[in-house]
């Protein structure tokens, strides 16, 4: 079962040891062969695999196309995993600028609230003073004008047969009572 391909040393060393118990079965027992004088005489060193260049360069190539395909394959995960981490850090700075623009909002809506009720706290007050003083000018314009224009009060009682009036007519010079008694005519 031989095959062209080189034959690198561990597989030469493999072979050897075969090849060598069959010189020695051929060789006569008198003399020793000459590739066991060798191996006596040496120890045997393990020397770096001699091969084909041809196939040093196919290995090289193949273990080249593995660490470029491993390293694209990390590349291509570091780069998902870097996409990833930016949309979540969107997403996360969008959520935190959401809620700082709330609690904003919600702040700066109290105060507006705040800041209008006290207008209106304010300006209530103020119409109810200016209410009362109008209030309490109409009453003395008005006790005024009755005093200067003259003012009259009445009053008036009925009986069975008569009707009592009794008028008190206020004037600038001084208070006119009139009391009088009117019969009332009755049928009969």
């Amino acid at each position: 079962m031989e095959t062209d391909q080189p034959k690198t040393l561990d597989e030469n060393a493999e072979n050897k040891p075969q090849e060598n118990k069959r010189l020695m079965e051929k060789s006569s027992p008198s003399e020793p062969s000459p590739i066991l004088k060798k191996a006596e005489v040496t120890k045997p060193q393990k020397k770096p695999p001699v091969s084909d260049p041809e196939a040093v360069k196919i290995q090289a190539w193949w273990r080249g196309t593995l660490v470029r395909r491993t390293l694209l394959h990390t590349a291509l995960r570091v780069w998902i995993i870097q996409a990833w981490w930016r949309v979540k850090l969107t997403q996360l700075q969008e959520s935190r600028r959401r809620a700082a623009l709330e609690n904003f909002t919600r702040k700066e809506w109290a105060a507006v609230r705040l800041q209008s009720w006290v207008r209106m706290w304010r300006i209530r007050r103020r119409y109810c003073r200016l209410l009362s003083a109008a209030r309490i000018i109409q009453a003395y314009w008005r006790c005024h004008s009755c005093t200067s224009r003259g003012f009259i009060k009445g009053y008036y009682r009925v009986t069975a047969n008569q009707l009592h009036l009794e008028l008190e007519i206020l004037l600038g010079s001084g208070p006119c009572i009139v009391t009088e008694c009117i019969p009332l005519p009755i049928k009969q």
